[in-house]
């Protein structure tokens, strides 16, 4: 079984259903009947969360009778079921964790336990993940499609908090609080999940859209309950919704145990910076460019012009959004290449005109060693474009936590350059007003990383950071250097193993 084919080619997903389930006696069964025989269901996860009206005894009847309910629905049989249950209640939100944790599909989607939502609606919310356009899809209770007319202040709140999750997030959803969410299990595997109640539902949109996640948005069909029905959200919940999504606007769960993560994570938004650090290097760039380490293409993207860019990154999550980031760009490569290995055979088949490393070598341990590989990946005359970060006195907590090994002063980097066989072209430095920050955050408070609201700071000084380079200012936060393969280098040494060659050639054997 599986979620579907497609038509592009893609590989087959399978699909988890995760089911939170909190006083639904009285739907319980035909609902899970209704999941299981939609042939897109591979596995089907039900977290009762301590319910106290029999739901639990119900659910606890069926599995002991082999799930009687689910059985005759489909010709391939119902499918893979587990069952989970909270000791004590915890909320719609640990709920939907508990069965997250304990899926396996390729795609996890949300279905409530009520009748509110149809899982006829299926193959429309799988749809843009299996053509590859999607990594979650959101089904809309208000773009168009037949719903039960229900409560005037109910839906001005609902449009309220999706308004406010949009501004924080940026986002251009029409109904974040939507029970129905299709995800690639990828995607929920990283991201930082904490909600207990219904903040659940800003929580994934914001860690989503953290994640630079592809979100889509289909109309679904919704039979709303009214409270006289049994519908549970309420005034209460709407705080906590709103609370949620101020915690994850100023804050990254995941800082405090990956502290690169959110630094990545930060870096990404700065557009204007960016673009500012493109400006420095671009005069520097070739055609046919190989850049090491390339996060989540904050910089690759600024490369869409050149005749082929080939972004290499070694971690999986990384690697995996350069891909979907670039799949429609026939001019980018993505690649797994780690720089402190031997580059695999796909990276080392050609030859670049221009290796591009931006704050990765100060992560490898044998730098010398990296800078080799990088060397003879270049093609004779190509550049190493290079920035570090500078000033081994700055080196604090926040570097042996994203896990640098050093930093570099400008005249021992372009010396070790020298050493390795590159001619240097230019270094210079770049940031200098940042580093009182990174002093005071790295040395003196030792914390993991650069408080948010500093980091945005970054956007705003463009324009000091374009007269620090006129001003070409002696020390900054990072170094940069241009370094080519020199050519007439290459050719001597081909003419020396040439001569080498022939003279083993014409050298006398011991059988003369």
């Amino acid at each position: 079984m599986s979620a579907s084919g497609n038509s592009r080619g893609l590989p087959r997903l399978t699909l988890s259903v995760v089911v939170p389930v909190y006083n639904e006696r009285a739907t319980i069964r035909d609902i899970l009947a209704r999941v299981a025989k939609r042939a897109e269901v591979d596995e089907l996860i039900v977290v009762d969360d301590c319910s106290s009206d029999g739901t639990s005894d119900v659910l606890a009847a069926e599995a002991t009778a082999g799930w009687p309910c689910l059985q005759g629905l489909r010709a391939e049989g119902p499918p893979r079921l587990l069952l989970l249950r909270h000791e004590v209640n915890r909320g719609k939100g640990a709920a939907l964790r508990s069965g997250f944790a304990g899926a396996t599909g390729d795609i996890l989607l949300t279905q409530d336990a009520d009748l509110e939502y149809d899982p006829a609606d299926y193959p429309t919310l799988l749809a843009p993940i299996l053509d590859g356009r999607a990594d979650a899809v959101y089904g809309s209770r208000f773009s168009g499609s037949p719903r039960r007319v229900l409560l005037f202040w109910h839906t001005v709140g609902n449009k309220l908090l999706t308004t406010l999750s949009n501004m924080l997030c940026n986002l251009n959803l029409t109904d974040m609080e939507t029970g129905y969410k299709a995800i690639r299990r990828e995607m929920v595997l990283a991201m930082s999940l904490r909600s207990n109640r219904f903040g659940i539902e800003p929580e994934i949109t914001a860690r989503l859209a953290g994640l630079q996640a592809r979100i889509y948005e289909v109309p679904i069909s919704y039979s709303g309950r009214s409270y006289a029905d049994g519908k549970k959200i309420g005034w209460k919940d709407a705080i906590s919704a709103v609370w949620t999504m101020l915690r994850c606007a100023l804050t990254d769960d995941r800082e405090a145990s990956d502290p690169l993560h959110a630094t990545l994570r930060r870096m990404a938004v700065l557009d204007k910076y960016n673009g500012f650090l493109f400006e420095q290097i671009a005069p520097f760039l070739g055609q046919r460019v190989l850049e090491v380490g390339a996060g989540t293409g904050t910089l690759t993207r600024f490369m869409r012009g050149r005749d082929r860019v080939r972004a290499t990154e070694v971690d999986p999550q990384y690697l995996h959004l350069l891909e979907r980031r670039f799949e429609h760009d026939p001019n980018i490569i993505v690649s797994n290449y780690d720089l402190g290995a031997e580059p695999p055979l796909d990276v080392a088949a050609q030859r670049y005109d221009t290796v591009v490393c931006l704050n990765v070598l100060e992560h490898i341990a044998d730098d010398a060693q990296a800078l080799t590989r990088m060397r003879d990946l270049l093609e004779p005359g190509g550049r190493l474009v290079l920035l570090v970060p500078a000033h081994q006195a700055l080196f604090g907590s926040i570097d042996e936590a994203i896990g640098h090994f050093r930093r570099y002063e400008r005249g021992g980097l372009l010396s070790l350059l020298r050493e390795i066989g590159y001619h240097v072209e230019q270094g210079f430095f770049l940031n200098a007003s940042s580093v009182p920050g990174w002093w005071l955050n790295g040395r003196v408070l030792r914390r993991q990383g650069v408080p948010g609201v500093q980091a945005r700071l970054a956007n705003r000084l463009v324009p000091l950071f374009r007269l620090e380079r006129r001003l070409g200012l002696p020390f900054g936060l990072s170094v940069v250097a241009i370094a080519r393969r020199p050519a007439e280098s290459v050719a001597a040494d081909e003419g020396l193993r040439e001569h080498a060659v022939t003279a083993t050639d014409d050298a006398p054997s011991c059988a003369d």
